[in-house]
Formats: C-alpha cells, sequence, structure tokens
C-alpha cells in the first residue's frame, strides 16, 4: 500500500506542526456525540453578517476590550511593541491596523480589560490537552470535534491533531462550512470519523450577500463527500431570522438534503442566539454588529415540520 504525504511524517513533525486556536470547550454535548472536547481554530473564509462567534475570523490572535473596565491607566500603551494604544477621553483605545495581536496589554491590565484572544500552539500541546478527557470519550462514545472558525483554514495543523487522536483511537469529528477546494477537504478528512456540516443559505446569491461567498463550492463538497467517501454526515442548518429563517429557503434546504444526500441524514435546527453580539464591541469593529431578534419556540417547530416532511429526522439544537 502506498502511504500518504500525511502518513510518511513523522510522529514528533506532527506534534510539532503550528496553529492558532481561540478555545478549548470541554465537557460539550451538542458537537457531535457523547462527551467531547471541542477545539475552536481562529480563521474563517467566510464573513457571515450574523457571526456568532466574530473573534473566529481572524486567523491571528487578537486583542478582546471591554472598555467598562478600562481606567485608562496608561500602561497598556507602554506595554504595547506596535504602539498601536492610545489614551483617549480617559480610556485607551487600540489601532487595529496596527495591532498584531501580542498580548503584551493584556498582561500588564490591572483591571483584565484587556484579553487575548487567540495563541499559538502545536498540535502535540492540544493532543496532551485533550487526551485528559480520554477517560469521558470512552465511557460516553464521545471524542474530539474541530470547530472555529474554520477548521479547513488550518489544514496542515487540522490534519496533525486528528491524526494524533485517531492513533490514539479517539473519534474524531469535523465541524465545517466546506469552504476550501476538495483536495484539502479529502486530505482532512482521511483522520475524520464525523462530519458536521454547515449549510447558510440555498440561494447562492443570498448566500454571498450573507457569507461574502458563493455557495457554489460547499454543496459541490458536501455532495463529494456524500457520494465518495465512507464517512457520516450530519447537517446543521443556521436559523437567522431575516436571513435564513423563511419557509421557502428551508425548504430548499430540506430538498437539497432529501434528493442530494439522502434521507439517512440527519439535519439541527440551529436557532440564532445574541450572545455575540456585544463581541463586535470589544473587538472595536465598530458598526458592524448586527441587532436580531432570535427566532421564537413556534417558529422552530415550524421549521422542524418543514424539514421532516421530506422524509428527513430533525432536531431543534444541538
Amino acid at each position: 500500500m502506498v502511504q500518504t504525504e500525511d502518513e510518511i511524517i513523522s510522529r514528533n513533525e506532527v506534534e510539532a506542526t503550528k496553529g492558532v486556536i481561540f478555545n478549548i470547550q470541554h465537557y460539550s454535548i451538542h458537537d457531535g456525540p457523547g462527551i467531547r472536547t471541542t477545539v475552536f481554530i481562529k480563521g474563517c473564509p467566510l464573513k457571515c453578517v450574523w457571526c456568532q462567534n466574530p473573534e473566529s475570523q481572524a486567523s491571528q490572535p487578537e486583542i478582546f476590550f471591554d472598555s467598562e473596565k478600562c481606567t485608562g491607566c496608561g500602561k497598556c500603551a507602554q506595554a504595547c511593541p506596535e504602539g498601536a494604544i492610545e489614551i483617549y477621553e480617559g480610556r485607551s483605545r487600540t489601532n487595529r491596523q496596527l495591532c498584531k495581536g501580542a498580548g503584551k496589554c493584556a498582561e500588564v491590565c490591572p483591571n483584565e480589560a484587556r484579553n487575548l484572544m487567540g495563541r499559538y500552539v502545536t498540535a502535540g500541546e492540544v493532543f496532551k490537552e485533550v487526551q485528559g478527557d480520554a477517560i469521558f470519550y470512552q465511557r460516553s462514545g464521545g471524542g474530539v470535534t474541530l470547530s472555529g472558525g474554520e477548521p479547513l483554514a488550518q489544514p496542515q495543523f487540522a490534519i496533525s491533531l486528528l491524526k494524533l487522536c485517531k492513533d490514539a483511537g479517539i473519534h474524531t469529528a469535523l465541524d465545517t462550512c466546506g469552504y476550501a477546494r476538495w483536495e484539502t477537504v479529502k486530505r482532512i478528512l482521511n483522520y475524520v470519523d464525523l462530519v458536521l456540516y454547515d449549510l447558510k443559505h440555498m440561494d447562492p446569491v443570498e448566500h454571498e450577500k450573507c457569507t461574502g461567498v458563493s455557495n457554489d463550492l460547499i454543496l459541490d463538497n458536501v455532495r463529494k463527500i456524500h457520494h465518495e467517501l465512507p464517512i457520516p454526515i450530519l447537517a446543521r442548518v443556521s436559523i437567522i431570522p431575516g436571513y435564513s429563517d423563511s419557509v421557502e429557503n428551508i425548504e430548499a434546504t430540506a430538498k437539497f438534503i432529501a434528493t442530494e444526500l439522502g434521507n439517512s441524514i440527519k439535519v439541527h435546527l440551529l436557532p440564532y442566539h445574541r450572545l455575540g453580539e456585544t463581541k463586535y464591541e470589544r473587538l472595536e469593529r465598530l458598526g458592524k454588529s448586527v441587532s436580531i431578534e432570535p427566532p421564537s419556540d413556534e417558529h422552530m417547530s415550524e421549521l422542524q415540520k418543514i424539514v421532516e416532511s421530506f422524509g428527513l429526522i430533525a432536531y431543534i439544537g444541538g
């Protein structure tokens, strides 16, 4: 049997592969079966209008700034190696064009007004942490899920971490929007047991308006996964009032899943929540946040019935 490029790389090289993550969530129950550890990887090719994790979009570490905690002491400005911080009207503010995410300001802030969102790590360091949860995976049928951001945006890091998990007998899942070259997707899926596939909108024009990209590549890739690879898929559909929650869009989504992927694909309808709206302020991205009222329970139930009418199994949440 011919070895793949990834299989030829030594264990030491795999462990040393570097990436940028912004969180490791232990004891997760919504990112695949059983109790899981979810690793959130920074960087995303989509820029969804409603993004609930805007700190995941950029690939480099960023500063989260809570202006209410800032006393304007100036220690952050003195510590910043880029000269990206100034004191204005009794509060510090950051020139995001100059900021490199070094995190020196967060280290010296006495009030924890500044926190570094994102850190450089090796695959070996992350694997060591997630391996500590192995007993929970064994008892619950869980494992490790890569999420983001978008794991496909850091393919070699994702491959290295997934390979370490697979070699240790840990179940792996990939939460992805599917926006990457098929060659990249296929390489990563060599080490994946379950795909959580996000579908934002079925209309390509509306999809581009909402996310910045067309959905052509996304839909092509999920078709290829289903028809070419023996990997189960779980469809995740974002329900965003005013953007993707129309009856027409949910009918089109359900029809695509039923006819292109088959009735064995389970569908999770994910209602919008408002937890991410204040994050834009902390990233000092004025005017970027949108205010959206979460969908009602009645509306979610209506959309669930629509999906089920196409012969699919649908869940709310998860």
